[in-house]
């Protein structure tokens, strides 16, 4: 590595494979760790935390002592390159890091993951996650205990047959019990978990977790109106979790000059079963916890448990392509054959896609108590958002009534304000500005609504 590419990387940042070091330590160590059981990385020694060039006095016995350092330090033995270079007249040093095929890899004991520009300690659940996905297989693949074919309901693996055939997805000519040996969902007379979530007569026992718990809520979790759990195979639970839904939110209709009406739920529907497939797919089902269904009057919350696995950050989230890592694999085929998954990776895409057609904000996708959460909301022009985002008592009375009235005049808004013509010329320019309000019609057939997202 030269002296420009260097100059380059320091004038960049610390950051997923790049970190500072004044001087060698234990911390670096840990750094090459986390970098190994990541996409590896490179640790620059005699470089401040913010890019500062101090430089280091190094021999060639140093640079083999830091190898056998890290060496001697993990498990299993990482061989970093070292290599030296002058920046500015000064000693830096490189320490590249692959990533390591089988993870992960531990720094004294103790495993880490890069977390942005710093480390963070693994915990014996994601331990166990980095280690299972690094040798090519995943949880619901292994053998459920004491469960055999006899747990198996047949009616649902020949539903599978049909609609996967239907779908075009794979051309099945074997019976229910030939397939579930070709897909190695039984093996040797016992089943695998993944058989026990889709095809189990009673997928519950022993995973109580696999259910979806459902409920609605009017402003916060004081007041319940409603609550379901959702205990069934997991294509059930889909079917039966929209069902759940369907019921508590509204729907109006449109005739677009025929005869047929248009059906317009004030969250797209099509974005929620997405959102529920995914939960139910890639949740982590090791955790005791349900998934958990959450409506209420100005948004509908969907939680699973398992936060989302390494190598996919929230912000790939909103990406046109972003990687796609599978915690599930079995149960993951099994949705793609029955035609609910179109593509690995495109799910989060096609959410934010649907509400945006439809005016919604984009969906908050987020990691949080020990899980992965896609927040879906009505609007954001709510009394509260507009006052923090500076608009004036009069301005945020205007929105809310063109929410109300779905539209509002310069006549209307001067008769509710009491300004001028000039003043509201002003007031609704700024809304205008801050792409709130779009001006309708000409001249004194002028009138303003709200701004769809997208327009």
């Amino acid at each position: 590595m030269d002296e420009k590419e260097l100059k380059k990387i320091t004038e960049e940042g610390e950051g997923e494979t790049v970190e500072f070091k004044e001087n060698f330590d234990k911390d670096s160590i840990e750094t090459a760790a986390a970098f190994a059981n990541a996409k590896g990385g490179i640790i620059l020694i005699g470089i401040a935390d913010r890019g500062k060039i101090k430089g280091v006095t190094v021999g060639k016995e140093t640079l083999n002592e830091w190898a056998n350092q890290i060496a001697q330090s993990t498990e299993p033995r990482l061989i970093p390159e070292i290599a030296t270079t002058n920046i500015d007249g000064k000693t830096v040093v490189a320490i590249m890091i692959k990533q390591f095929p089988l993870k992960p890899v531990s720094a004294k004991g103790r495993y880490f993951k890069r977390v942005g520009s710093s480390n963070r300690a693994m915990t014996p659940n994601e331990i166990t996650e980095m280690h299972i996905q690094s040798i090519g297989t995943s949880w619901d693949a292994t053998i459920a205990e004491n469960k055999t074919v006899e747990d198996i309901d047949l009616k649902n693996v020949e539903r599978y047959i049909k609609e996967a055939n239907a779908a075009g997805r794979r051309k099945i000519e074997e019976s229910a019990a030939e397939v579930l040996e070709k897909l190695e969902l039984i093996k040797n007379g016992k089943a695998a978990w993944a058989a026990i979530l889709v095809f189990g007569k009673e997928p519950q026992k022993p995973l109580l977790q696999s259910a979806v718990h459902c409920g609605r809520f009017k402003l916060d979790k004081t007041r319940i109106i409603d609550d379901l759990m959702i205990e069934s195979d997991l294509i059930d639970e889909v079917g039966e979790t929209m069902k759940f839904i369907s019921r508590h939110i509204s729907v109006r209709y449109e005739f677009e000059g025929t005869p047929r009406r248009k059906e317009i739920w004030e969250y797209p529907l099509e974005a929620l079963r997405e959102a529920v497939i995914n939960a139910i797919v890639h949740r982590d089902y090791t955790a005791s916890s349900n998934i958990q269904i959450e409506i209420y009057d100005d948004r509908i919350e969907i939680w699973n448990p398992g936060r989302l696995l390494p190598g996919v950050r929230i912000e790939d989230l909103y990406k046109k392509e972003h990687k796609s890592v599978i915690r599930n694999k079995l149960i993951a085929q099994l949705f793609y054959d029955f035609g609910y998954i179109e593509k690995y990776g495109s799910g989060t895409v096609k959410i934010l896609n649907l509400c945006k057609e439809q005016g919604l904000p984009p969906p908050e996708f987020m990691e949080e108590f020990g899980g992965f959460s896609v927040v879906f909301r009505k609007d954001i022009y709510n009394e509260k958002y507009l006052r923090d985002i500076g608009l004036n008592e009069r301005q945020i009375k205007a929105v809310l009534y063109v929410k109300e009235k779905g539209k509002i005049t310069n006549k209307e808004y001067r008769e509710m304000t009491g300004l001028s013509d000039e003043g509201v010329r002003i007031d609704i320019n700024k809304l205008i500005e801050r792409n709130i309000l779009q001006e309708k019609g000409k001249g004194r057939n002028t009138f303003y609504i709200i701004k769809k997202v997208g327009d």
